[in-house]
């Protein structure tokens, strides 16, 4: 029997919308399709994620904590991977991203290096508008499809975030899906001294362009209350760290 090594989490987003529900399930099929080194949690409770949970056959974890506006708190939603998870590393990745073998090799890379640490890394933007195939060559094709047909995303945040479990205990009540967070995870991390280990490099991940027709306006994520919250509860401004702000690179 595998040694799971690497738990992944995710909070996503409704599946009401027929574009986000696609393009959801994608990626986490993505996921799956990394092996059995590799478990998946599903976190909330928003609608239609129960049924994919059980469709998929991942692991679904419905009571997390929220703010006043019903948003999932970051908190809660890594306490509940590290009480249920059982990987020695863990992963928050944004569920629209489609991960591909490297991602894996890569924790493990970091693991073999440093007892602490965080991965980050840019993505790739790709349009993607039917079911992907997971089958055969498939982490091979999706690469030369994001070669071809996507765009390197400027470095800023990380849709990603890789570290060991005794990592991020602590974690401000900040809100999922929302602008700040992921730059206070890489400050956070670098003001404990840990290495920070930028993968653009090593790891290509693609996400799956979307609107924002789920947000509060539709108005993008970085122009919401809960992104002015979320700078706040991290500590302000001069806490908005980027991947220009890793100690090293993964190759």
């Amino acid at each position: 029997m595998f040694k799971v090594h690497l738990t992944i989490f995710t909070a996503p987003k409704p599946f009401t919308n027929p574009h986000i529900a696609l393009i959801q399930h994608n990626a986490l099929r993505s996921w799956l399709a990394l092996g059995d080194e590799v478990e998946v949690l599903l976190i909330g409770d928003e609608e239609g994620l129960a049924e994919t949970a059980a469709e998929l056959g991942i692991r679904h974890l419905p009571q997390v904590e929220r703010n006043a506006y019903g948003t999932p708190l970051i908190r809660s939603i890594f306490d509940l991977a590290r009480q249920h998870g059982s990987g020695e590393l863990l992963a928050y990745v944004n569920a629209d991203i489609i991960l591909l073998p490297d991602f894996v090799a890569a924790a493990k890379q970091a693991a073999g290096q440093f007892a602490r640490f965080l991965i980050v890394g840019q993505r790739w933007d790709v349009d993607v508008r039917q079911p992907l195939s997971f089958e055969d060559d498939w982490s091979a094709s999706l690469r030369r499809f994001a070669l071809e047909e996507g765009r390197l995303h400027p470095p800023g945040g990380s849709d990603y975030f890789i570290f060991p479990r005794e990592c991020f205990v602590e974690v401000p009540p900040m809100a999922v899906g929302r602008a700040g967070w992921d730059n206070w995870m890489i400050y956070a991390a670098r003001a404990a001294g840990w290495p920070v280990l930028d993968a653009s490099d090593a790891v290509m991940i693609l996400h799956q362009n979307h609107d924002y027709s789920h947000l509060p306006g539709g108005q993008p994520h970085y122009r919401l209350p809960e992104t002015e919250e979320n700078v706040r509860l991290g500590g302000g401004k001069l806490t908005i760290f980027k991947l220009a702000d890793a100690t090293h690179r993964l190759t």
